[in-house]
């Protein structure tokens, strides 16, 4: 599925989050989204994924390709796990495939399927109560890719995360997308997971957030580590790039305190 963002603009009442963003999304590509805080990035991500109604632009679907068995094309992945305590691993997965119409055979397959795609597979019987940070989000993660998205769109999905757990499933997310060529957009504060993980980076300014630049980074995913020297070019890049706007927007949330 290809994307093609033109003329977004969105207000809160008289605040001006977002104005005039263009850009498009290629099938099998990985997008970060940076920027200081409050220049709208998690916005962008919902008017992208159809939760919020841009005061002015449009999302286009240029390419209806998806999946096959693709079940839900734009899928989310939080910060905030939402799983139900209640239920299992395995049964906090099927609950997004039961709505569906897929006999109990074909969602027993998919939630073993990603089970074992997020090495969860020994942990398919234990409840929430029982997982660290890092084992939830996995949840959150196969939850997900059960339901076979063309594009998966994930708003900081590592930040709750201590910085152990944070490498780990950092690491694990590369290998997921350079083994299925996934789509993805990927909100973060953090430079490194966006070297770590996307194509192109976009950088907004602070509110109005506008485009300053899409960066491209055109290293194989598959060949990317931690503290590879290209990579960390690209890292000081960024921050180069996004310095004085966050410096500027950490002022200005102090005086808003």
């Amino acid at each position: 599925m290809r994307l093609q963002i033109k003329g977004i603009c969105h207000s809160y009442d008289q605040v001006e989050a977002l104005r005039d963003i263009d850009f498009g999304i290629e099938p099998g590509e990985v997008v970060a989204l940076i920027g200081p805080s409050g220049c709208g990035k998690s916005t962008l991500l919902s008017i992208i994924g159809g939760m919020l109604t841009p005061t002015k632009g449009e999302v286009l679907i240029c390419d209806q390709a998806t999946p096959d068995g693709c079940l839900n094309p734009l899928t989310y992945v939080f910060q905030d796990f939402a799983l139900l305590p209640w239920r299992t691993v395995a049964g906090n997965i099927s609950l997004v495939l039961e709505d569906h119409g897929l006999s109990k055979t074909d969602r027993d397959a998919r939630v073993a399927e990603v089970l074992e795609q997020t090495n969860l597979w020994d942990f398919r019987d234990a409840y929430p109560k029982q997982l660290s940070g890092g084992m939830k989000q996995r949840v959150g993660i196969a939850r997900a890719l059960a339901v076979r998205p063309a594009v998966l769109l994930m708003d900081e999905p590592l930040s709750a995360l201590d910085a152990q757990t944070r490498i780990l499933l950092l690491d694990e997310f590369a290998a997921l997308f350079a083994r299925t060529g996934m789509t993805a957009v990927y909100v973060t504060h953090n430079l490194n997971e966006a070297v770590r993980l996307a194509n192109r980076v976009v950088a907004l300014r602070r509110r109005p957030g506008t485009i300053k630049e899409i960066h491209t980074i055109d290293i194989p995913l598959a060949e990317r580590c931690d503290g590879m020297p290209e990579l960390v070019a690209h890292e000081r890049a960024l921050w180069n790039l996004i310095r004085d706007e966050a410096i500027a927007a950490d002022k200005e949330l102090e005086n808003v305190a």
